[in-house]
């Protein structure tokens, strides 16, 4: 299934009391470094260090993020959409947004996560590592995606 970009835009600062509550889905949010890129949206600053992108309803309510940081590679810090509107193309089509013209992007997602990890491995996120430290009761998983490379031999 193709990605429908138009189930995308780049975050404003009046989608920060909707991001945080989508933020409150995740096992392991990182409300400090959600409050950093809402914070280099309501100010005028030049450079970004992050990418902050919403999937929005028809009435542009916020349902669901992606942050990113970085750029080599892209590191996808939290992707979350809300259950009520899951299985309508939204993550994909907020990773394919932040993926658009990256030379490579990086993800950590909990071995468990069965719904993650198949998102990302349709995508072509390949398993690059594995470690047992960084969530509570599941090995995490590192996935790299590089489009255009033959990710088998990294």
């Amino acid at each position: 299934m193709a990605p429908d970009y138009s189930l995308v835009r780049p975050a404003r600062p009046a989608d920060a009391a909707a991001l945080r509550r989508l933020q409150s889905l995740l096992i392991e949010p990182s409300p400090e470094l959600l409050s950093t890129a809402l914070a280099e949206r309501s100010e005028s600053l030049p450079i970004r260090t992050a990418t902050l992108l919403v999937s929005p309803t028809a009435d542009d309510r916020p349902v669901g993020y992606l942050l990113a940081v970085g750029s080599d590679p892209t590191h996808v810090a939290e992707l979350a959409v809300d259950p009520r509107f899951r299985r309508e193309g939204r993550a994909r089509a907020l990773l394919a947004t932040a993926c658009g013209d990256a030379d490579a992007v990086t993800v950590h997602v909990a071995a468990d996560n069965e719904p993650a990890r198949s998102l990302y491995e349709e995508f072509g996120f390949v398993e690059t590592g594995r470690s047992a430290d960084r969530f509570d009761g599941s090995d995490c998983l590192t996935l790299r995606y590089c489009p255009g490379s033959d990710q088998s031999e990294e």
